[in-house]
């Protein structure tokens, strides 16, 4: 569905002469065939959506070093590629969310000290993979479990 998807924003950004959303597309689709290359997989929604989960995590690196030099044209270019990059993402879960799957994770897993961060990841990562910022779901629990 989402790789359908980016195929059609391809064909419609070429149509409308839309560059700076055709490169993006053209990144995020080449990134996905060298994933699929690398790794042996079909592509599929999963896939491309670790693959984007990547490219956003790029740009948001980008973008602190660009704030960092106060180079305002990056800055502004960088977010608008994260704009596009969103669209190929599924709809973010709020910290609210995060924290009450976290929250339940930790007592089915019957979690207690730091040294259960492992057992806790390792059951909420497929609940949010994609859905969630991952750095901060660790730091959410890391607070939890100190």
């Amino acid at each position: 569905m989402l790789v359908e998807k980016l195929k059609q924003d391809m064909v419609d950004a070429m149509k409308k002469k839309d560059k700076e959303r055709l490169t993006v597309i053209r990144m995020v689709k080449a990134a996905l065939d060298k994933e699929r290359i690398d790794k042996k997989k079909e592509i599929c929604d999963e896939l491309l959506i670790d693959v984007v989960n990547k490219q956003v995590k790029m740009r948001n690196d980008s973008l602190e070093e660009f704030k960092k030099a106060n180079r305002e044209d990056l800055i502004t270019q960088t977010e608008k590629e994260l704009e596009i990059l969103k669209d190929y993402l599924p709809p973010q879960l709020s910290e609210e969310e995060v924290v009450s799957i976290i929250n339940e994770v930790i007592k089915e897993v019957n979690a207690t000290s730091i040294k259960d961060m492992g057992k806790v990841m390792k059951e909420v990562s497929p609940k949010v993979k994609g859905k969630a910022d991952m750095k901060k779901v660790s730091d959410i629990i890391k607070s939890k479990l100190n």
